[in-house]
């Protein structure tokens, strides 16, 4: 199963997934591309490191979404490389329909949260501030509604009396860096995003 990642950040996620691969923990899946949007971010990084092609794409003038000429971009550059698979991992863009269209069910998104609990921006510190004693993670298939597509997997996380928002975030991320490769590597025994 061909595997693109997509993302915008440290990669962290996405270097979970580049190390499970390594470690053969990844089933039938393989990484055969890492695209960000934006062109000093660290996931870049992790191409050369892991001997997966890396590259920016230009998304276009706006922050969190593309404009029709960056996501035709995407459309094109994601194509080329015929994946199953397509994996949000810190990818800081809303998909708008045509794109989503174009990949039917093959696209999933990484949030940290157990949704449908804290949706959007700031997961961890909205679980924080709201005072829950159980938050984590959630792997999902991309639709059009932020955050809504239908659920893949979870992971519960407990919120200790001694945790700090530090705690809870390093807790988090932890979970993460495991479910979205377990997820993955099960994807991949089904014969890719769309089973």
């Amino acid at each position: 199963m061909r595997v693109v990642i997509l993302g915008s950040g440290r990669g962290t996620n996405a270097e979970a997934i580049l190390q499970a691969q390594r470690a053969g923990r990844l089933g039938h899946a393989r990484v055969v591309q890492l695209f960000s949007d934006r062109p000093e971010a660290r996931l870049l990084e992790l191409g050369p490191a892991f001997d997966t092609p890396a590259a920016y794409v230009d998304p276009g003038p706006f922050k969190t979404k593309f404009d029709e000429a960056g996501e035709e971009r995407y459309v094109a550059a994601i194509r080329g490389c015929g994946p199953e698979l397509i994996v949000l991992a810190g990818f800081m863009r809303i998909l708008r329909p045509r794109f989503l269209d174009t990949f039917p069910r093959q696209i999933i998104n990484l949030h940290p949260s157990l949704l449908p609990s804290f949706p959007g921006l700031d997961a961890i510190g909205q679980a924080w501030r709201r005072g829950v004693k159980v938050t984590g993670c959630t792997v999902h298939y991309v639709t059009a509604e932020v955050d809504g597509g239908p659920i893949l997997d979870q992971t519960a996380v407990r919120i200790e009396p001694d945790d700090t928002l530090e705690t809870l975030e390093a807790k988090v991320h932890a979970a993460e860096h495991a479910l979205l490769p377990a997820v993955i590597a099960r994807l991949s025994q089904r014969g890719g995003g769309a089973a």
